[in-house]
């Protein structure tokens, strides 16, 4: 073959590509839109729980694990203490922090030890001392070695009371009402194993005594641009996915689950940084071969509050261990692809997400730089450049543009014009060069799975000024 046929497939190769995952992208877009005007419909915009089950809420254990989080933990707890929710624990799984995290929390919720019998159902590090609160009665702690965010984890539901536990990073805080919200699938729906909600980003916003009472923008740009990328991500990702029980992400900083099916298949693995997918992904695989009935789902109004890195360092650590994690989750369940009880899950959602996903920053990076460099050299004419940069860029904007659009449609978190025209015009900014150096991050984060690297619960910068007000 010569040279200009293989400049000429491959030429077509990448705008397919993109063209393609684009088009998935825009399918999942109008998934969401539909899935979302009949929730809104059903559910409406009414704080709290339905009234048709306003008396049958299941208790919950509200687990925190908690590494180095001396800056926001307090904060967060006190927010946790406040939910309107009739019966739940909150349990803080202080993972051998080396800051004063666990100091902090003995201070301010005046923690003493209880002695507790602690049933070991899932293997982990050994715990130290388990301390309740002498004014919190709800409120338990437990100091343990150090073992990683799914080791504290599995501490935690070892520890569990109750039938659901809700997981919520330690630096991130809820709205009142959205544990109310998050458990309403296991009400309307028995089968429901698993139930996810909102992840927004908290920069720019106030708090006071443990809340969120004033909604803002952060001056910063990275933070801008994660507002937008969280909005697309939950409003498409999870949201298109989740009518079709096809659902492969529940954050690991706001999620609700069934004790006894995370205990089944063995609780969060440890040997993974991606533990939270990874959980999602066997647990779809387990119940799926098994042949149980079975519902995983997203909620799109439960919002859980987290602060997100301001600077490159801490982003492009953060991005390379998401997708060092989504690799672990799909390589570790890989024959859910395809599988002959796979369903949707199996058929449509894994294969995307590997393509996509998984693979996507491969040809995403050598397809930026083979068409630049073919085309400064002549190799490839203007106008498949452009037809490039429409496909690339254009539909990136249609894409986060309409979420914006959907959010703000739906939702309207932001209550300022002034929030709306920075928003969008971040939405439109995101597309050149943020959403190519993530990927460039990702490709990172690929490599790092591929050199078996050893993974790690990343430390990430606070600076927790959205909670100084509180």
């Amino acid at each position: 073959m010569t040279l200009s046929g293989i400049i000429l497939i491959s030429q077509w190769f990448f705008l397919l590509y993109f063209i393609g995952m684009n088009l998935g992208y825009v399918m999942l877009n109008i998934m969401s839109f539909f899935t979302l005007s009949r929730y809104m419909q059903e559910h409406g915009t009414e704080e709290g729980l339905s009234q048709e089950y306003a008396d049958l809420q299941l208790p919950i254990s509200v687990l925190s694990p908690a590494y180095n989080e001396e800056a926001t933990v307090a904060g967060s707890i006190r927010s946790l203490l406040q939910l309107n929710y009739p019966e739940y624990e909150i349990i803080v799984i202080n993972d051998g922090s080396k800051d004063k995290t666990l100091e902090v929390l003995i201070q301010e919720f005046s923690l003493a030890p209880f002695p507790e019998a602690y049933r070991v159902r899932l293997k982990t590090k050994p715990v130290r001392t388990i301390y309740q609160s002498t004014v919190y009665p709800n409120l338990r702690v437990i100091d343990k070695e150090n073992g990683g965010k799914a080791d504290a984890l599995n501490v935690g539901i070892n520890s569990a009371r109750y039938p659901l536990f809700c997981c919520i990073d330690a630096d991130s805080i809820l709205q009142r009402d959205s544990l109310e919200k998050v458990v309403q699938p296991f009400l309307e729906d028995p089968t429901t194993v698993a139930s996810g909600g909102t992840v927004r980003i908290a920069n720019g916003c106030e708090v006071s005594g443990g809340f969120l009472v004033g909604r803002g923008l952060s001056s910063n740009p990275l933070a801008l641009f994660q507002i937008v990328e969280y909005m697309r991500a939950f409003l498409f990702g999870r949201l298109g996915w989740s009518p079709l029980n096809a659902l492969l992400i529940i954050s690991g900083a706001f999620g609700v689950f069934h004790k006894e099916k995370v205990i089944s298949v063995g609780g969060y693995l440890t040997n993974t940084i991606g533990e939270d997918m990874e959980l999602v992904v066997r647990l779809h695989r387990h119940l799926r071969q098994q042949g149980v009935p079975y519902r995983i789902t997203f909620v799109p109004d439960p919002i859980c509050w987290t602060e997100a890195p301001e600077d490159l360092k801490t982003l492009k650590s953060q991005r390379v261990r998401w997708q060092r994690g989504l690799a672990e989750s799909l390589a570790k369940n890989f024959d859910l692809l395809f599988s002959r009880k796979g369903g949707a899950v199996g058929w449509l959602a894994f294969p995307f997400m590997m393509v996509f996903e998984w693979l996507g920053p491969i040809i995403e990076v050598i397809g930026y730089i083979f068409m630049t460099v073919a085309f400064i050299f002549g190799m490839i004419s203007g106008q498949a450049m452009v037809a490039f940069l429409v496909v690339a860029m254009g539909l990136g904007v249609l894409l986060s543009v309409s979420a914006f659009l959907l959010e703000e449609i739906s939702f309207h978190i932001y209550p300022k014009p002034k929030h709306i025209l920075i928003l969008f015009l971040v939405a439109v900014a995101e597309n050149f060069g943020y959403r190519q150096l993530n990927s460039v991050w990702r490709l990172m984060g690929l490599y790092h799975w591929v050199r078996g690297k050893k993974g790690h619960w990343g430390e990430m910068t606070r600076k927790a000024s959205w909670q100084k007000t509180g």
